[in-house]
Formats: C-alpha cells, structure tokens, sequence
C-alpha cells in the first residue's frame, strides 16, 4: 500500500475530472446514496472500423479493488477551497462497494453493446467514469489496431517497435500489452515485457553499424556476443548488406548462427525478393527475412499481396498510435437509480434506458446476431457480460492470465465473419437487434419523460 505522502498520478482517486468530485459532493449533500447502474458503450464505429476488440478490464478491475483517498491529497483537496469538510471526511473512509459486469478482454464488440457496467452507489460510480473510459478506450483502440495488423500479416510474426513514438510511457506500456493480447509475438519495450511477462524482441539499430570502422566489422563484433541475432542491413546499402551477411555465413562456416536480416528502408517487396534470392543461392535457406519501417495493416496487405517474401514484421508507430482511427466514441451512462431506468433524450444520443445483457448467436462456427436485452432477460445465445467484481472486491474468475485472454482474442477473430476483417467500412456491418422487452421499456420512458417536458 502506498504511503499518504506518495502521489502516483497513475492510480490516484485523483484521477478524476473536477465534475465527478463536484457531483459526488452534491449526491452525498443530498443523501443520494441509493444504487446506480452505469454502463460503458460506443454508439458508432470509427469510419474505418467493423468491429472493436475490447481490452483493459484488468487495470480497471485493480484500480476499483484498491481506489483509496491518500491523507496528501484530501489536504490537497482541501487547499482547492470548493470542498466541505464533512465531504472530506467521507472521502477519507471511501471504498469502492459495488458490482461490476463486463465482457472478457479481448472480446469482439459492435455499436450499443455495453462492455463495462458498474452498479454502485451513485457516488461510488460517478467518481470512477474518468479512469474507466481512460483505460477501457487506450486499450481497446490498440487492441483494435494490433488485430487488424495481425490479421493482416497472415500468420506472421508481428512485433510491437512503437514504444518510442507512443504517447507517454503508460500508453507504450498498454500498447504493447494490448497487442501481444491481439496476437503479436511480443514487442520491443524491456519494462512491459517485464511487468506483462509477454516475449521481448530487438538487436541493433543503424547507430551500432555506423559507431564501426565499416559494416561487416559492426557484424563480426555482434555476432560474437549474440551468434543467433537479426542483422540489419540497410544502414548503407541493402543488398551490399546482405552479401556481407552472406560473406560472413562463409568465413564463420558451421560457426555462423544468425538467425534472420531486417529491411528497414527502401522499396521491400523488392528488396526482400533480391535479399531471398541471394541467401537462397548461398545455402542460407534458413535465415527469414524480417522488415520494418512505417507499416501498418494496409501497408502489409498490400506487401503480401506483391508476393514480398518477408517473414516478420515490426509495426511501430501506427501500431503506438492508430492514425487512422485513433479514438473510439465510448460514453459512460447512467441507466437505472434506485432500480429505475434512466435515459437521455439528446438528440443521436438516446440509448436505451435500464441494465442490460448481450447474447451473441454463433452459428456454422461464425458470429451471425447479436441481441441487446434487459437484465435479467434469458435468450438463446452466449451472454456476453459476465461478473468479475462482487461487493468491490475482483471474482477468482476475473483473474484471467494474459495468456488465456490472448488464446480468447484469437478464439474471437475466428469466429469473426470473413467479410468484418476488410481494412475499410463494409456496406451491411454485423447485425445487433434490440430485444422487443427492451424497446417496449425504451417506447414506454421516452413517452413519460416527454410527457413531463410538456407539463
């Protein structure tokens, strides 16, 4: 447990917008103490995008489990000069107490579809929205990208190179765990393969070749500490690089270990197609050829489409960031207080009021439907949202290894409809129904709350 003078910004109750603190104030004034239900969804998929894979319930389930208001920053609070003392007093004792449903990490999910939904006193879950969407939405928009990535590089190995240009150090940490969960081999950050137990891969990079007198000096000097590397060899000249690697297979004989050469720059279709002819010619059959240099889904897409015999991929900062789609619409509603249904009625962004359930429809091994139901509704089908924290404290079952939710990520890519993995937006997406209870509960409140607006 941290000390009440350490501030750790990352897990801090802290980690909150000013309203959540303002309105937990004003709940606690007013007594207003009773069950809330929240549920966080998306209403529409980015441009780009036929499905979200979801990630970052771990994180989030440890934060509520351990969420505590440390004595510094109650004082900190208190210095703001906007808060009560007997709300600070409160806060002093907080705990978080309620219930949380959510589907499983790496779970494929469409428009509508709760993900996370969180039942606790009104207070209780109105503080945590802001670290909820921060960690379901960073995860779930890398874990989007790497599937698509990894389904892109068709059995290939992808590694995760995008620490470097991620946007700070938390988000290169869940970068390279969310893609390892998406079914990358690894990645190149030392400190996440460390704290997420996930394989880590790199050798050298073109400052290495160029601090030697010449190239195959920089070769012979690495191969002898590490024999099984990857070379490089684009630093000056690619094909030159290669027949030095090619060389050097000769002078070493059956000494000579080096495993695979990296593309790094250049046209690499054509390159790897000239680097695999010269390796084959020369008896290294065995050594793969691996590229790098600002790839992405679409750029390896069209690379295997061309033939380019390369065997592994490096994705960087696509991979770290998601250019093309680098945000999900996720919102965090309030839907049923004191077991009554709430809803909005804003325009386009109405979403149906009370808790709910998501059954999917799998059939001939593929998802086909997916149904959107009121809690407490049994329909045919897999219920996707499951229990994973009691009474504040995580379920056995929520303490998934990462290993087990990558097998359930690959499990979903699977089961995903061929037509979904298209890099752009298909005309007639996956079908998601409302259940006919749930539009009769959303018919028979949008007419009382239009009702009261009138009077």
């Amino acid at each position: 447990m941290l000390s009440s003078n350490h501030f750790d910004p990352h897990h801090s109750a802290l980690f909150t917008d000013l309203y959540e603190l303002t309105m937990m104030q004003a709940y606690y004034a007013e007594g207003m103490t009773a069950q809330a239900a929240f549920e966080l969804f998306f209403r529409k998929l980015p441009k780009n995008r036929n499905y979200i894979m979801t990630a970052g319930l771990n994180e989030v389930l440890d934060y509520l489990e351990n969420l505590r208001f440390m004595d510094a920053e109650l004082d900190w609070l208190r210095q703001q000069g906007q808060f009560s003392e007997a709300f600070l007093q409160t806060l002093r004792d907080f705990r978080f107490t309620g219930d949380v449903h959510a589907v499983p990490e790496g779970t494929i999910v469409f428009e509508n579809e709760p993900v996370v939904q969180i039942v606790a006193p009104i207070p209780q879950a109105q503080l945590v929205e802001t670290y909820v969407l921060n960690q379901i939405h960073l995860q779930s928009v890398a874990a989007t990208k790497a599937a698509r990535v990894v389904t892109a590089a068709q059995g290939r190995n992808v590694v995760d190179f995008g620490s470097r240009r991620s946007h700070g150090t938390d988000a290169a940490l869940k970068v390279a765990r969310t893609s390892y969960l998406a079914g990358a081999a690894g990645t190149s950050n030392v400190a996440a393969g460390r704290l997420y137990d996930i394989p880590i891969f790199g050798t050298m990079a073109h400052s290495y070749v160029q601090a030697h007198p010449d190239e195959m000096a920089a070769f012979k000097a690495f191969t002898r500490e590490f024999p099984e590397t990857t070379l490089l060899v684009d630093t000056y000249d690619t094909l030159k690089g290669v027949r030095r690697v090619i060389e050097l297979a000769r002078q070493l004989g059956d000494d000579f270990k080096v495993k695979s050469i990296r593309l790094d720059s250049g046209d690499l279709t054509e390159l790897a197609r000239v680097s695999r002819q010269l390796l084959d010619e020369a008896g290294l059959a065995q050594m793969k050829i691996l590229a790098s240099s600002g790839l992405d889904e679409y750029k390896l897409t069209e690379l295997l489409a061309a033939g380019a015999p390369i065997d592994g991929f490096g994705v960087g900062t696509e991979l770290a960031v998601s250019g093309d789609a680098p945000d999900i619409d996720f919102s965090y509603k309030l839907v049923a207080y004191e077991d009554q249904p709430r809803m909005k009625l804003s325009s386009k962004k109405m979403n149906p009021p009370g808790r709910k359930q998501v059954f999917r429809i799998i059939e001939d091994g593929q998802m086909t439907r997916d149904v959107i139901a009121q809690h407490g509704e049994t329909l045919s089908g897999e219920a996707l949202l499951q229990p994973v924290m009691r009474n504040g404290q995580r379920l056995d079952s929520s303490r998934i290894p990462l290993t087990k939710a990558r097998e359930h990520a690959q499990n979903q890519l699977e089961l995903l409809p061929p037509k979904l993995t298209a890099l752009e937006r298909v005309e007639e997406g996956y079908p998601v129904e409302i259940s006919a209870a749930l539009q009769e509960t959303t018919r028979q409140l949008q007419q009382e709350l239009e009702q009261k607006m009138r009077e």
